[in-house]
């Protein structure tokens, strides 16, 4: 049997284990409470003969969906940080570990992405894998935005944004911009669009054990099941077309975020700016309000993993958020580190007025850049050493 925990409910319905994320409050965050429960519950599944298929859904403040998962429990961040709590370690060290465990899970693995999918909740959403499905509606409400909190994209976020269409991942890396199901699509982040109002049916199908189709799950997924895909089907033009903020920008997108560097980004911004570009003056404004010196590791961070394994990836970025928690080559931890104190301007005393340190992009320099992606460890001692 699985472990039991409040915030994670689980039911086994004909040849389906059903999951739903149930802390409405606080948008689904993930506790390490939860990171556990899901890990065991997952590892129990995998071996359990009598289960086929497993789907994935959040809790909403209204009831089911609405809400998939918001990331992290960046407020225990925050006070872990403080207090030198070890569990921040045993957070992301988790957590990752569980990303892997969910991207090569080896039953197909439904995920209904209603409403916010951030952070966290894209580490369990399956990355693309080839016995996922990522069902997005017209509510969904992606993104990666941790820059704004001085952190990086990450349970994969590396390996996946990488793996978007031209520079589009270096885009929603850097600027955190929320995209729709649509987009999502488009960008190689979801598999399909449904109707919101769809998905109490297709919970329900999928809860009536016809999995029949499951195994021949091809390895680029258009439809889960002969449930799913009926279910999908039907999705109203209003679902497919919500949200779209990327073909219109794709163009610049490519463009500008090809560059080589942050500072040429941002200069290339502010000349189309400059020539009336309402696109370019946003997204500049926005990359200003992030943390300078992480818009640099980011972009080292999505290129560097564009020539990674998913595994190997997931070690990169936990060498990386052990540095950004003790930023030891900078002489920053606890309450002084980037991380910290964008957590705390956003999330703690939210007035959103982070001092980051640099102040701008110009004053960053490779010497801040580059010890992020040294690893703390040696390889035998490496948290995530015994991943495949």
């Amino acid at each position: 049997m699985s472990p039991s925990h409040p915030d994670i409910l689980t039911e086994r319905r004909g040849r389906f284990g059903l999951i739903t994320l149930n802390r409405p409050k606080a948008l689904n965050a993930l506790s390490l409470a939860m990171v556990r429960a899901l890990t065991a519950t997952l590892r129990d599944w995998a071996d359990d003969d009598q289960i086929n298929a497993v789907a994935l859904r959040g809790m909403g403040r209204e009831g089911p969906f609405g809400a998939f998962c918001a990331g992290g429990d960046i407020r225990f961040f925050h006070r872990a940080a403080l207090a030198g709590d070890p569990r921040l370690e045993d957070f992301f060290t988790e957590e990752y570990a569980l990303n892997h465990l969910v991207h090569r899970y080896p039953k197909p693995y439904v995920v209904l992405m209603d409403g916010i999918v951030m952070g966290g909740g894209m580490g369990i959403a399956g990355h693309g894998a080839a016995q996922s499905l990522r069902v997005a509606t017209e509510r969904t409400k992606m993104a990666m935005p941790e820059t704004h909190i001085g952190l990086f994209p990450d349970v994969g976020g590396g390996w996946f944004l990488a793996r978007c269409p031209g520079h589009v991942g270096e885009y929603l890396a850097l600027t955190g911009q929320v995209i729709g199901g649509a987009d999502a699509r488009d960008a190689g982040l979801a598999d399909t669009v449904v109707a919101s109002t769809e998905l109490p049916a297709l919970w329900e199908r999928m809860a009536d054990g016809d999995t029949a189709a499951l195994h021949t799950l091809p390895a680029t997924t258009a439809a889960a099941d002969t449930s799913v895909a009926s279910v999908a089907s039907a999705g109203s033009a209003a679902a497919l077309a919500a949200g779209t903020v990327l073909p219109a920008a794709r163009a610049s997108i490519d463009r500008v975020f090809g560059l080589p560097t942050v500072p040429e980004i941002a200069q290339a911004l502010a000349s189309e700016a400059a020539a009336g570009d309402a696109w370019a003056a946003q997204t500049l404004a926005a990359l200003r309000q992030r943390s300078p010196m992480m818009l640099h590791v980011v972009l080292a961070q999505i290129r560097r993993a564009r020539s990674m394994s998913l595994t190997q990836d997931l070690r990169m970025e936990r060498d990386m958020v052990r540095h950004c928690f003790h930023t030891e080559h900078l002489a920053r931890s606890g309450a002084a580190s980037e991380t910290v104190e964008g957590i705390r301007a956003l999330a703690v005393d939210k007035d959103h007025s982070p001092k980051w340190n640099p102040a701008r992009i110009e004053d960053v320099t490779p010497e801040m850049v580059e010890p992020f992606f040294e690893s703390p460890w040696p390889a035998w001692a490496h948290p995530l050493r015994d991943l495949a």
